[in-house]
């Protein structure tokens, strides 16, 4: 099996975002466990620093999974902290990312975070993308326990098996859509996550050629 990597970016800071992710780390770890050597290796990063969350954002990775309040301030859609002291907006991302020549770098992209898969949203992450990707983000208010029911499925599918065949976001939208079949089961409810393929603005395009 092809080693993936994934990246949990903690910006919600507080103790029901660290159970959630702290809940998603031990099922990679079990999976590791599972396969007997690992299979997905693990980038944590829990931070207020613009720097290090920026780097984080970047970084070349099969699943960024970002937990953090789903917000719309200024204009912007942003990704906030509980306590409201740390506030990373899609479009200073977008900006601070094109200084770099670098845009988000990944298969797929996890916005987990309340009503992260508006209209808005999806124009505002365009702006990010260094190329195509799996976004799944949600239409509705969720939290903890929406959280662990969605993920633990989502990444026990993706990392079901080898994946031969299939690009990195196509494993994710394969892997997103049997979670949203699990969670409908499991809870006789709607799956507040939504997936589908996002592509990179003109303007992204421009900025990280």
């Amino acid at each position: 099996m092809r080693r993936r990597r994934i990246s949990l970016l903690d910006i919600g800071l507080d103790a029901n975002f660290d159970a959630a992710m702290s809940f998603i780390q031990s099922t990679l770890v079990n999976i590791n466990i599972h396969y007997g050597e690992p299979v997905v290796d693990i980038d944590f990063v829990r931070s207020r620093d613009p720097d290090t969350v920026l780097t984080a954002f970047t970084a070349s990775c099969d699943v960024l999974h970002v937990m953090a309040h789903g917000d719309y301030v200024a204009a912007s859609p942003t990704f906030s902290s509980s306590d409201e002291k740390t506030h990373v907006s899609l479009e200073q991302l977008g900006e601070a990312a094109a200084d770099r020549g670098r845009g988000i770098s990944t298969g797929a992209i996890l916005a987990d975070g309340c009503k992260t898969g508006t209209g808005a949203w999806q124009k505002a992450v365009r702006d990010c993308l260094h190329g195509d990707v799996t976004y799944i983000g949600t239409s509705a208010q969720v939290g903890w326990y929406e959280s662990t029911v969605f993920c633990s499925a989502f990444y026990s599918a993706l990392l079901r098996n080898k994946g031969k065949g299939l690009t990195p976001a196509g494993q994710a939208q394969d892997a997103a859509k049997r979670a949203q079949e699990a969670y409908t089961l499991l809870t006789d409810r709607n799956c507040p996550y939504k997936v589908m393929t996002l592509s990179p603005s003109r303007w992204a395009k421009q900025a990280f050629q």
